[in-house]
């Protein structure tokens, strides 16, 4: 069975739309869903960011000079 996805942003034309598909012949159902309030997201309230600014602060953080130091676990001096 395929899926059609319809983004209306007038609202007041949902129903109509609606009405509309159910009189296409094959057409077996028509769902109506409302858009999600999700929230947006914000890494710098992770805990893992939290963390990684307090190692920077507290000097926990190696650097290397290039990509084959870093895999040779040769540390910046």
């Amino acid at each position: 069975m395929a899926t059609l996805v319809l983004h209306i942003p007038d609202e007041n034309l949902v129903q109509k739309v609606k009405q509309a598909c159910k009189m296409i012949v094959g057409v077996a159902s028509v769902k109506v869903q409302k858009p999600s309030k999700e929230k947006e997201y914000d890494i710098t309230k992770t805990k893992d960011f939290q963390e990684a600014l307090d190692d920077v602060k507290n000097g926990r953080v190696t650097t290397y000079d290039s990509v084959d130091d870093l895999f040779q676990n040769k540390p910046k001096r």
